[in-house]
């Protein structure tokens, strides 16, 4: 359900438009929509050109997938600027969207919340993030959220560019506990379960099934 296809997607080569899909979309819609108001001075984001309850257009932003340089022998370029930006969007403010609290619990950071290579746009000459885009889960939570689930994206789906993982803790500053990290990752799959659990669409049994095996695999995992 995620990482191209909870949403409805499309470009005309000038803006993107996402049109929302599923559970929440309304209050998904109007988070990304605050969140690329309120961090494009702070962080590489798309340019919001207009958004409603159902729909976000940005203007197209030029850059290269960060899973395409992954695939294509780039992974410690990509996962060094991921570490550098993961450690960076824990800066941000933690309240100032639709739906924040307004005294968010001590320890808790700004988290993107779908954090990793697949939501990253890179200049491939230069490595240069050009955009972090896809905020619609952005949330606030455990320091270690964001960076966990970068690592999880390259485990899971990128498991022969494993070795790279070394430069996405470089680019972050710190090699935080295995324990810890597994932790994290293992309650964002428990998330994305709970997510899909809301889903109303033919594929709903399928997904469900496949973040519970995920959770499961996940759990299982040694460093």
């Amino acid at each position: 359900m995620r990482h191209g296809y909870t949403n409805l997607t499309e470009s005309d080569g000038t803006v993107v438009t996402k049109a929302y899909q599923g559970p929440d979309a309304a209050r998904r819609a109007a988070r990304e929509q605050a969140a690329l108001r309120s961090f494009r001075t702070l962080v590489p984001v798309p340019v919001l050109v207009s958004g409603t309850a159902t729909e976000t257009v940005t203007a197209l932003t030029p850059g290269t997938p960060g899973q395409d340089l992954l695939d294509a022998g780039h992974g410690s370029m990509v996962l060094r600027a991921c570490g550098a930006l993961a450690a960076v969007v824990a800066t941000l403010p933690r309240t100032g969207l639709p739906g924040d609290d307004e005294a968010p619990s001590p320890g808790v950071v700004r988290c993107h919340g779908d954090f990793g290579p697949q939501n990253l746009l890179l200049d491939p000459a230069s490595g240069e993030v050009t955009a972090l885009i896809d905020w619609e889960m952005v949330d606030v939570g455990d320091p270690l959220r964001d960076l966990a689930w970068a690592e999880w994206i390259v485990r899971m789906h990128h498991p022969d560019r494993v070795d790279d993982l070394d430069a996405l803790f470089a680019g972050y500053g710190a090699r935080p506990s295995w324990a810890d990290r597994q932790d994290q990752m293992v309650a964002s799959c428990e998330r994305m379960a709970a997510f899909v659990q809301g889903w109303s669409s033919p594929g709903r049994r399928e997904a469900l099934a496949l973040w519970r095996l995920r959770t499961r695999t996940t759990a299982s995992w040694l460093e």
